[in-house]
């Protein structure tokens, strides 16, 4: 598959891809899957996994360690780890030219510290999250006054190759997308820890109950993404009055439903949201 002329995929070469992690590797692999031509992508990582070298090789993808020189990339994006900024950025604006716009999907680096270090020029931070790797992530998305619509639409086509785009406005709200979305992964894969560990306190044998349990709640979010419903429909839809389900969700939920996780979500998320704005000061 090729991009087709003209798409905003081919308006992204030269594309510069800093770092080859697991979220640099899923977006490599969405822009690919999704008609990016390997030949207008560099991808620039010291160290990337033996995976990631024979990837790149398969799909005849250039590697090189450092920048190189003369590149010229329309579109550079960064995934790097935030802790990796003060190294990469330096090496890095030597080789943009004014009109290439900066995608970063680190956390809790700011547009301003791109600003600072790499000059006037578009700049858009996004916030994936970690199902990107299977294609069906989440971005949420925030930009400086010079990425143009064009250039919004181009990051927006980029993140949409690993799954649903949203954009916001305020890049102060981008800490409680780091803490909602950011690390919902987290979350669901502690109900399923904690699903399986209760139905073995009820009697099921260890391996069916983290097989039921991760099972249950992958389809349930098949159901969640497919059905038209709202997700408070669907769990009506489960629950029968004064059924099992019920008196499981009196303890979930609280007697008058505005207990249980409910405050207890809201504090987690609070909690994150602040840790996330600590992160991002300087």
């Amino acid at each position: 598959m090729t991009a087709a002329p003209n798409s905003p995929l081919s308006l992204a070469t030269p594309l510069l891809l800093i770092g080859a992690g697991k979220m640099g590797g899923a977006l490599l692999t969405g822009w690919l899957d999704n008609g990016l031509p390997a030949d207008g992508v560099v991808v620039v990582d010291p160290h990337p996994s033996e995976a990631m070298q024979a990837f790149l090789a398969a799909r005849g993808v250039r590697h090189e360690t450092t920048v190189p020189a003369g590149l010229a990339p329309k579109v550079a994006v960064i995934a790097v780890k935030p802790q990796s900024m003060g190294e990469a950025l330096p090496r890095l604006v030597a080789a943009l030219t004014p009109a290439t716009m900066v995608v970063s999907i680190a956390a809790g680096t700011t547009v301003a510290t791109f600003e600072a270090a790499l000059g006037a020029r578009p700049v858009v931070r996004a916030m994936p999250n970690t199902p990107a790797q299977v294609g069906r992530g989440v971005s949420v998305l925030c930009a400086n006054a010079l990425a143009s619509s064009d250039a919004r639409a181009l990051a927006t086509a980029l993140l949409a190759t690993v799954g649903h785009v949203e954009w916001v406005e305020d890049e102060g709200q981008i800490d409680a997308v780091t803490a909602v979305s950011g690390g919902g992964p987290a979350y669901v894969f502690l109900l399923v820890e904690a699903l399986a560990a209760a139905a073995e306190k009820a009697g099921l044998p260890a391996d069916l109950s983290m097989r039921i349990a991760r099972e249950t709640v992958s389809g349930s979010g098949e159901l969640l993404a497919r059905a038209a419903e709202p997700a408070a429909i669907l769990r009506k839809n489960v629950t029968s009055p004064g059924g099992t389900t019920a008196a499981a969700l009196k303890v979930l939920m609280g007697p008058q439903g505005d207990g249980g996780v409910f405050p207890l979500m809201e504090e987690a998320i609070a909690a994150a949201t602040a840790r996330s704005r600590e992160l991002s000061r300087p």
